[in-house]
């Protein structure tokens, strides 16, 4: 048995047991929750009924969904898609309760951007973990076009209290490159008085530009500098949301790192601010090829197929974080297992994530019997054998805990992960697929 389990009350255990053989098939993950949250924000606030196909059925994307449906909006299922009847900015109404963002930074972050222009009090709130993100990086700038937003406790940190409306265009430039607060900024914008400009340090994913274009919108991008004007008229219309590469990520580098492996992810998102997973894995040596490449609403999207092999060290600095920053857990993984010593820097923004990413995959690593040196903003990992196997604690990351799973099948004695519950957040079927390309 590959996969086995057993019940807890905080989550669930799962234990992975190594194996041997090469990973073959052909998968398709679900839909890339980035794009999926920003179909379902500018539907909503667009003219008329919008269809989302393959919106992911992850928790993370489902707190979006409720809270505009707590906003008065209707949402509904109508065979595999997700209708959201679309009545302009103006219908939103002010939540009867505090929104729950559950595990999700990507729904506090960009709908405290979109709640400051709306004239109506709202809260957002979130699970323990949410509640310890940094949010003073969205309530600055917003403050700053003249939302009245508050951390409740006043330590920038969630619960939010928005008291919205009056908004005026700012020229702004961004400490950090972050999409999340970027996108807060354009909601935010949308709704103001004038032009507002946002200058970045380094290019981030621009899910919400494109999707935005889609809809009706428009941005002017001049490399790092962008410009956006208030009250733009948006149309309802279809979405088909591409696979998510973050969950690709992890059955690409387990294919990439066992000789033999011949693996396709079909129907991949492969837009050029997300795809730097890709370049490192080609760096440290891997065979990646896309085929059928094709553009669905604004999106590159791609037949991703790895063949394994060995890889080896690299060094990575800060001209791929912005592309890549969700992917280092399973990057972290590929690289004990490769050649020579990797080194991960300017990578301090993972110690804001759903944990301190850099000081659990540190843990982790250990506690496998790999050699890791834990740095302020990264870490150099000493590669080259397969994991001795253990106990993982997964801290309630679910990239963590998929990173740690994939870890399992490259391990002499298997590996147990706390919380496999926690998984659920962004790709409920990751046990099933890996099953499927396991057991071929």
């Amino acid at each position: 048995m590959i996969f086995a389990h057993k019940s807890r009350e905080a989550g669930r255990m799962k234990r992975i047991e190594p194996i041997k053989k090469p990973l073959r098939g052909t998968i398709a993950v679900p839909g890339d929750k980035s794009i999926a949250h920003r179909a379902v924000i500018f539907a909503a606030i667009a003219q008329g009924r919008s269809r989302i196909l393959n919106l992911s059925g992850g928790d993370d994307n489902s707190r979006t969904v409720r809270a505009f449906r707590q906003m008065g909006v209707e949402i509904f299922r109508d065979g595999d898609a997700l209708c959201v009847e679309g009545r302009g900015w103006e219908s939103l109404r002010a939540p009867a309760e505090p929104i729950n963002c559950g595990n999700s930074g990507t729904t506090m972050r960009l709908l405290s951007g979109l709640l400051s222009g709306r004239p109506f009090h709202s809260e957002l709130d979130g699970d323990s973990s949410l509640r310890q993100r940094p949010m003073k990086r969205v309530i600055d700038p917003l403050s700053q076009m003249g939302a009245r937003i508050r951390s409740r406790a006043g330590n920038g940190l969630a619960p939010l209290e928005i008291d919205g409306g009056g908004l005026r265009g700012i020229e702004y430039r961004m400490p950090i490159a972050s999409a999340q607060v970027k996108s807060a900024i354009i909601l935010a914008a949308l709704q103001a008085q004038g032009k507002t400009t946002i200058e970045e340090p380094q290019r981030s994913r621009d899910h919400t530009e494109v999707m935005l274009g889609g809809f009706g919108g428009s941005i002017t991008v001049d490399g790092l500098t962008l410009v956006v004007d208030g009250r733009p008229s948006l149309t309802g219309r279809s979405v088909r949301v591409p696979g998510d590469i973050s969950s690709a990520a992890f059955f690409l580098a387990a294919a990439a790192v066992m000789p033999g492996s011949n693996l396709v992810v079909r129907d991949v998102g492969c837009n050029p601010t997300r795809d730097g997973v890709l370049e490192i894995l080609r760096r440290m040596g891997a065979s990646i090829q896309l085929n059928n490449q094709r553009s669905e609403a604004g999106e590159r999207v791609a037949d991703i197929h790895v063949t394994g092999g060995t890889l080896k060290g690299v060094d990575i600095g800060a001209e791929l974080v912005a592309r890549t920053i969700d992917e280092y857990p399973i990057l972290a993984i590929a690289a004990a297992l490769a050649d020579g010593v990797t080194t991960f820097s300017h990578v301090e923004e993972l110690r804001y994530k759903e944990s301190d990413r850099i000081a659990a995959m540190t843990e982790g690593l250990r506690a496998l019997g790999a050699i890791v040196e834990e740095h302020r903003d990264g870490m150099t990992i000493h590669g080259g054998k397969s994991f001795e196997g253990g106990a993982i604690k997964t801290y309630g990351d679910h990239r963590v805990a998929m990173s740690f799973a994939i870890a399992g099948l490259f391990s002499d004695k298997g590996v147990e992960i706390d919380d496999a519950g926690c998984i659920d957040i962004s790709c409920p079927p990751f046990f099933d697929l890996l099953a499927e390309i396991c057991l071929h």
